[in-house]
C-alpha cells in the first residue's frame, strides 16, 4: 500500500529511458539489414527460359501509423471542444491566464513516466487504489476505525460526528493548503501534491458516506425529494453548482502531479462573474440539497460546507497575493465574490464572444462528470448503507 501511495513520485521522478526495452546486441540497422537480406534470399525465385530470367523478390516496407484526426474536420461544436477558440480580450488587463484552454492537437499519450495521458492514468489508478487499499476497505484501510472513534466521542450523536467532519476536514484540507509554500521547498511540488490530496480525499469521502446514511437523522421539517417540480429545480441548481464548484480544475495533470502544480491567476471564464466560484457553488450545492431534504442534520451538515468555502475566500486571496502579488490585486479590482457584482457596477466587462471561454473542454468534462454523479446516486446511496451496516471491523 505505501507502494502504490508513493508510486505517482516515483514515476515522476524516473526518467523515461528507464522505462525504454532493453536493446538487443545487434544494433536495429545492422538487424533490419539482415533479415531483410535474408527475406530477400528465401524469397528470390529464378526461372529461366530461352529468352528471359525472372526474379521475384520481397523488400521490407516501412508503414507509418495513421495521422491524428484534424481537429478543423470535427462537427462544429466538438471543434470547440477539442480546439479552444479565444475570445476578444481587448479590454483585459492580460495579466491573469485565459482559463480552460485546451487543444487536441497538443495531447500525447506518451509512456509511463512520461508527461503524458499515461501516466495520469497510471498515477490516479495508484492513489486512488492506496484510499481503497489504506482507508475504504473495512478489512485493511482505517475509516471504521476512524468513524468510530468519532462516534464514541459523539455518544452516538450523528450532529456531533458531522461537526466534528466539518472542523476536521477545512483544518486538514486549508491547513495543507496553507503550508503548501514551506512544504513545496522541502518535498517539491509535486510530491506535496500527493501530501495534500491522500488525506483530503480519505476525509472527503467519509464525510460524504455519512452524510448520505444521516441525512434524514434529526428534527426533519419537509421532505420533498418526491416532488417532481422541486426536484427538477434542484436538480437545475445542483447541476449549474459544479461548473462553479470546479473551476480551477483545468489541467488534469496537475491535480495528479503530472504536470508540476501552480497557483493559477485566472482572467476569463467563469471568474468573470466571481472570483470564488468554489464558494458559489459550494452554496449552490447545499441550497438545492437542503431544499430536497430538510433535517436539522442536513442543515448543519451545509452550513459547516458553506462556511468553509466562506473561510476559503479569504484564504485563497490571501494565497493568491502572496504568489502573484500587486498582479493579483489588480484583478481582485475587476472582479468579486458575490456572483455579477463587478459586472454590474462596471468593474468587468464580459467580451461579446464571452461564450468562447465557456465552450471548452474542462467545463464539457464537468457537464459528463456532473451527469454521471447523478446516475451513480443511487450507487452512492447503497454503498453509504453497505458502510452503515457493515460497521467497524477489528484488525
Amino acid at each position: 500500500p505505501a507502494l502504490l501511495a508513493a508510486l505517482p513520485l516515483i514515476l515522476s521522478a524516473t526518467p523515461a529511458s528507464a522505462f525504454q526495452p532493453l536493446q538487443p546486441r545487434i544494433s536495429p540497422a545492422a538487424f533490419a539489414t539482415k533479415s531483410t537480406a535474408a527475406v530477400v534470399v528465401a524469397a528470390t525465385k529464378t526461372t529461366q527460359s530461352s529468352t528471359t530470367t525472372t526474379t521475384t523478390s520481397l523488400s521490407v516496407s516501412n508503414s507509418s501509423p495513421p495521422d491524428r484526426p484534424d481537429v478543423d474536420s470535427f462537427p462544429l461544436p466538438v471543434r470547440f471542444i477539442a480546439r479552444s477558440t479565444k475570445s476578444d480580450r481587448s479590454s483585459d488587463l492580460r495579466i491573469g491566464e485565459d482559463a480552460a484552454l485546451y487543444d487536441f492537437d497538443d495531447e500525447k499519450w506518451g509512456k509511463v513516466g512520461e508527461a503524458g495521458w499515461t501516466s495520469f492514468f497510471a498515477a490516479v489508478g495508484a492513489i486512488l487504489t492506496a484510499v481503497a487499499v489504506l482507508w475504504v476497505y473495512h478489512p485493511t484501510g482505517y475509516s471504521d476505525d476512524f468513524q468510530a472513534a468519532l462516534e464514541d466521542v459523539a455518544g452516538g450523536n450523528s450532529h456531533l460526528v458531522t461537526l466534528m467532519y466539518g472542523i476536521i476536514f477545512p483544518i486538514v484540507h486549508s491547513g495543507l493548503a496553507s503550508l503548501r509554500p514551506y512544504g513545496e521547498r522541502v518535498v517539491g511540488a509535486r510530491f506535496w501534491r500527493v501530501i495534500f490530496a491522500f488525506p483530503s480525499l480519505c476525509l472527503a469521502y467519509s464525510w460524504i458516506a455519512y452524510f448520505i446514511a444521516h441525512v434524514h437523522d434529526g428534527y426533519q421539517f419537509y421532505d420533498v425529494s418526491q416532488n417532481p417540480a422541486a426536484h427538477a429545480i434542484a436538480w437545475t441548481v445542483n447541476f449549474v453548482s459544479f461548473f462553479f464548484l470546479y473551476p480551477s480544475v483545468f489541467n488534469l495533470k496537475e491535480v495528479a502531479a503530472i504536470d508540476e502544480p501552480k497557483i493559477h491567476l485566472w482572467e476569463t471564464g467563469v471568474v468573470r462573474i466571481t472570483r470564488h466560484p468554489q464558494f458559489v457553488g459550494q452554496a449552490m450545492w447545499s441550497a438545492a440539497h437542503l431544499a430536497m431534504v430538510g433535517t436539522t442534520f442536513s442543515l448543519l451538515t451545509q452550513a459547516l460546507l458553506v462556511g468553509h468555502h466562506a473561510f476559503a475566500c479569504w484564504n485563497g486571496d490571501r494565497r493568491l497575493y502572496d504568489e502573484h502579488g500587486d498582479d493579483f490585486l489588480k484583478v481582485k479590482e475587476r472582479t468579486s465574490i458575490v456572483p455579477f457584482a463587478a459586472i454590474l457596477d462596471g468593474r468587468q466587462r464580459l467580451p461579446p464572444d464571452y461564450y468562447k471561454e465557456l465552450l471548452r473542454a474542462p467545463y464539457a468534462l464537468i457537464a459528463v462528470g456532473t451527469l454521471g454523479a447523478y446516475f451513480a446516486h443511487p450507487y452512492m446511496q447503497a454503498g453509504a448503507a453497505l458502510v452503515k451496516n457493515t460497521g467497524l471491523v477489528e484488525g
